[in-house]
């Protein structure tokens, strides 16, 4: 309201949890009646993890599958049904590079990123008929925000005890800024982030062999770190 011409009437803020998944028909309802329409559905909520698989819990699986995955497309079918009336839209994803690769300490994460990308690869060919209803993945490297403290740990009711440093991570402005850029020229999937975690993208595309390769080294490296408390 500061920094632009939008009133009151033009912003409407829901409390909306993604795990409930028998509230977001009414959340869209919601917004519908407001606005009359939904332009653009940005699908953002999620949580990251930080643990070894040997250690970790079946049910913290199961919660990251439910809010990551789940959750997503949960609200994305009750937006998509209003697209489809108005033959026009946008979703947007923010998937992850980790649901193009696979990391240490972080198989559930990455396995509901996989979902995400094919989910939504396959959402957008049976949506041929519909050419002005955009499916567009965003997939950030690391970038700072809050998603480390929110981590899921080896069990539920543990959180994380050391965050770490975020200084080297992509600015979150500058994730926005090419993530609505990529969104303006309805690109299918966007990477964003930083060297080296592009070129490993990149890397894990092409020379699949060399990537793995590269990861076991790495991978050997953090996980050394994470149980040393680094």
């Amino acid at each position: 309201l500061e920094i632009s011409n939008l009133s009151e009437k033009d912003i409407l803020v829901l409390r909306l949890d993604l795990t409930d998944r028998s509230s977001h028909e009414a959340a869209t309802n919601s917004v519908l009646k407001h606005f009359g329409k939904i332009d653009v559905l940005v699908n953002n909520g999620g949580r990251s993890q930080r643990s070894l698989f040997v250690d970790t819990n079946l049910d913290v699986f199961s919660a990251i599958m439910e809010l990551n995955y789940l959750g997503t497309i949960s609200l994305t079918k009750h937006v998509l049904n209003h697209m489809i009336q108005r033959k026009r839209g946008k979703i947007v994803t923010v998937s992850s590079v980790m649901g193009i690769m696979g990391a240490p300490l972080a198989s559930g994460y990455c396995a509901s990123k996989h979902a995400l990308q094919g989910f939504f690869n396959s959402l957008r060919t049976e949506l041929t008929d519909y050419p002005e209803i955009s499916i567009i993945n965003i997939c950030p490297g690391p970038v700072q925000s809050q998603i480390i403290q929110n981590v899921f740990t080896e069990n539920l009711a543990k959180s994380i005890e050391n965050s770490g440093d975020q200084s080297h991570k992509m600015p979150t402005s500058r994730c926005v800024r090419l993530t609505l850029v990529s969104t303006a020229n309805d690109l299918q999937e966007a990477w964003i982030s930083d060297h080296p975690y592009l070129a490993v993208c990149y890397l894990w595309q092409y020379a699949p062999t060399w990537a793995w390769w590269l990861m076991n080294k790495m991978g050997k490296r953090r996980i050394q770190n994470f149980k040393s408390g680094v």
